[in-house]
This record gives C-alpha cells, sequence and structure tokens, in this order.
C-alpha cells in the first residue's frame, strides 16, 4: 500500500472547509483513498468540525497550527512576524512527514513552506515528490494583501519546484508562471504538467429541473469581485423571460449584491456559505447554471464552480475567458458570453430558459464531458503519469 502525507501550509485554507480550495483538497484525498492508498494529513489549519464530511472523518490528520501574531502599531511589521510564524510552522510539519518516511509527499503550494525540499534532503530518492500549484502565491500576495519577504518567497517556490518529480499546475498561465519564477529549464529535472480542476461525478448528479413556477438559474462561489456576481444580478434586472435568481455563498461583495437586487426590485434568493456536502441540493431544482466572470487579463484558475455545474448536469452560461472555453463547449454543453456584458448574459440566459428542452439537452452533454474527462480520479491520474517511470510510484 502506497503512503501518502498530503500537506497544505496555506493558513487560509482550511482542510474542512466551504470554500473551493478545500473541496480540492478533500476530492484529492479521496482520489488517493481510492486508489488503496493511506493518507496522512499534514496542516496548519483544519477548520470546522461540523465541516468534516462523514467519509472523512477516520482521516488521520497533523495539525500544525501557525503560532498566534499580534497585532502591532505596525502593519508591515505584524505581516513579517506572521511570515515567520507560518515558516515555522511548515518547518515543523517538514519534521513530521520525514520522520513518518511515506512513499509520497503531495503538496498544495504555499508561500513559505519548504516541506518537499526537506521531504527530498531527508528521504532521498525512496520518497516521490509532487508540487500543486492553483495559483501564482507570490503576485496574489503582493497584490492584494501584504508580502514582506518577496526574496524568502520566491527562493522557496525554487527548492520547492527544484525538488518535485512533478509539479502540476491548474492552468497554462500557471505553469508558465511556475517555469519563469522557479527558473525550471528542460534540463531541470522536475515535470511540468497542466492538469484542470475535476468535479466528483458521484456527489453530484444530474436531477430534474423545477419548472413548477419560473425556472431557476443558480450560481455558487465566493462573493468576491473576481466572480462577477454584480453583473449576474444586473443580467436579471435585464431579463425579458421571466426566471429566478439563487447565489449559493458569501462574501465581501454580499452587501453590494443586496443593495443591487433591492435597487432593482429582485427577489433574488441567498443561501449564505454552504459546506461541500449540501452544494448538490443547492443546485438541485435549477436549470441554468452561470459562472459570470469580469474582464481580466489574468484570468489563471482553473473553475471549479463550471465543473460542478456540468456534473449537476446543468448547461453553464459563462464568461469567455481564460481556461473556460476548454471546458464549456458553446452551443453544445453551455453558452459563452462576452466578460462584463449583463446584457449579453442576460439575453444568453433569456434563451435557455425559454426552452428547457434545449437546456436539458445541453446540460446532459455537460454530465457527459464531465464524467469522460474531469473525475477527481482522472485528475490525481494525469498529475502522477510521470512517477510512472520512478520506480511505479505513482501507478500503484
Amino acid at each position: 500500500m502506497t503512503r501518502v502525507a498530503y500537506v497544505c501550509a496555506d493558513p487560509g485554507i482550511p482542510v474542512f472547509g466551504t470554500k473551493g480550495a478545500s473541496v480540492h483538497i478533500q476530492e484529492i484525498i479521496r482520489a488517493w483513498r481510492s486508489r488503496g492508498a493511506e493518507v496522512e494529513v499534514y496542516a496548519v489549519r483544519l477548520g470546522d468540525a461540523e465541516h468534516v464530511p462523514a467519509d472523512l472523518a477516520d482521516l488521520v490528520v497533523h495539525h500544525v497550527p501557525v503560532g498566534k501574531v499580534g497585532a502591532g502599531p505596525d502593519e508591515s511589521g505584524a505581516a513579517a512576524r506572521r511570515e515567520v510564524a507560518q515558516r515555522q510552522a511548515a518547518a515543523r510539519i517538514a519534521q513530521l512527514v520525514v520522520a513518518a518516511a511515506p512513499d509520497v509527499v503531495y503538496e498544495r503550494y504555499s508561500l513559505f513552506s519548504t516541506v518537499l525540499h526537506a521531504a527530498r534532503r531527508g528521504l532521498g530518492d525512496r520518497v516521490s515528490t509532487v508540487l500543486e500549484v492553483n495559483a501564482p502565491l507570490i503576485d496574489e500576495q503582493r497584490q492584494h494583501r501584504v508580502l514582506v519577504d518577496e526574496a524568502g518567497t520566491e527562493g522557496a517556490l525554487r527548492v520547492q519546484a527544484g525538488s518535485a518529480d512533478v509539479v502540476a499546475c491548474v492552468s497554462e498561465r500557471v505553469a508558465a508562471w511556475v517555469r519563469d519564477r522557479a527558473g525550471l529549464g528542460a534540463s531541470s529535472g522536475t515535470h511540468v504538467v497542466v492538469v484542470p480542476n475535476g468535479v466528483n461525478t458521484d456527489r453530484i448528479r444530474p436531477g430534474a429541473p423545477d419548472l413548477s413556477g419560473d425556472p431557476v438559474v443558480v450560481f455558487v462561489g465566493t462573493l468576491k469581485p473576481w466572480h462577477g456576481v454584480e453583473d449576474l444580478v444586473e443580467a436579471a434586472a435585464r431579463a425579458r423571460a421571466p426566471w429566478r435568481l439563487r447565489i449559493v455563498g458569501d462574501g465581501p461583495q454580499r452587501e453590494a449584491v443586496e443593495r443591487a437586487a433591492a435597487r432593482h426590485r429582485l427577489d433574488v434568493q441567498l443561501t449564505g456559505a454552504l459546506p461541500p456536502e449540501q452544494v448538490p441540493a443547492a443546485l438541485s431544482g435549477a436549470l441554468v447554471a452561470v459562472a459570470p466572470y469580469p474582464e481580466s487579463e489574468d484570468h489563471y484558475f482553473s473553475p471549479l464552480k463550471v465543473y460542478e455545474y456540468a456534473a449537476a448536469g446543468l448547461p453553464v452560461v459563462a464568461s469567455s475567458i481564460g481556461q473556460i472555453p476548454s471546458v464549456v463547449e458553446d452551443g453544445r454543453t453551455g453558452v459563452l458570453v462576452p466578460p462584463s456584458d449583463p446584457e449579453a448574459l442576460a439575453a444568453a440566459i433569456d434563451a435557455l430558459v425559454s426552452d428547457p428542452d434545449a437546456a436539458t439537452t445541453m446540460g446532459a452533454a455537460a454530465r457527459a464531458r464531465m464524467e469522460e474527462r474531469h473525475s477527481w480520479g482522472h485528475v490525481l491520474g494525469s498529475t502522477l503519469a510521470p512517477l510512472r517511470t520512478r520506480r511505479g510510484a505513482g501507478a500503484r
């Protein structure tokens, strides 16, 4: 049996939480287990006990919290202390992982961790190492938060990527960023692979739309500016066909969404954030699902919600941006619209809710595509494929 150490040293991501990153962690763990692996998790943040799925209740989790740091009068000083505390927590995780001597260390990339590097130094070629990179975190931290030791984060990325047998990136833009920032050339010995997100096609299954009243159009995700929810509310205000809007999620844009709905006198259902196991029920009864991402020159992520919509058998109306056109086949599994265009968004939704049979046909095609290409088993298999040349470690 392959013994796997799954590592997440990112204090912003609970192993058991409601955000997409938490779902990603849980699904990769399930995919490893479905391959017969014995998985132990090493993480700095666990989340709430109420969000632990029943099938992961027996998971062995080593919790190494980041030490508390006082706020203080100087914001950069507090940020610097937090960075030191994150390094210390990651170093402690590294000690635990090396002592456990697993067959594989699979780490979700975080800013200050060098766990893979420590595992390679401590365990040598006995261990296979995988670094999963979901975003250009250094750039995000610098642009949207506070980053004091940028040189330190770059150094950590270089040694982590250099110690990995495989670096799995969710998009080609992220892969290009890793190659550039980590200095990975053709002779580096590290395999950089692009592996988009996936979906649990057993957990999320199609259901019949509720057509007893106006059709339901659903959005799932954190209410943040880069998800374009305000454009969706604006589209609902411009709709010419009758439909009801259901928004599943919470976040800093909630008040703006509520104000926009009130201004347009729209009856919008806001469920708040839900744990992953409740998302299938939240999608139930909907006829159409929406991913209304706004205009952006740096849409580098792999949109988990689009895969979940499709797995639920829903046609997806989505902005034609970034990786989305490779997931949503325009006119077959959904409809692509220009980003930041509420009028086009409204027209696309109107057309689908006015023809439920066509919407249902598209949704069935979307579901089939997820089953064929985008299960989490496919995701993990694609990530581990380069390891099959190393003693069969990833093929077990």
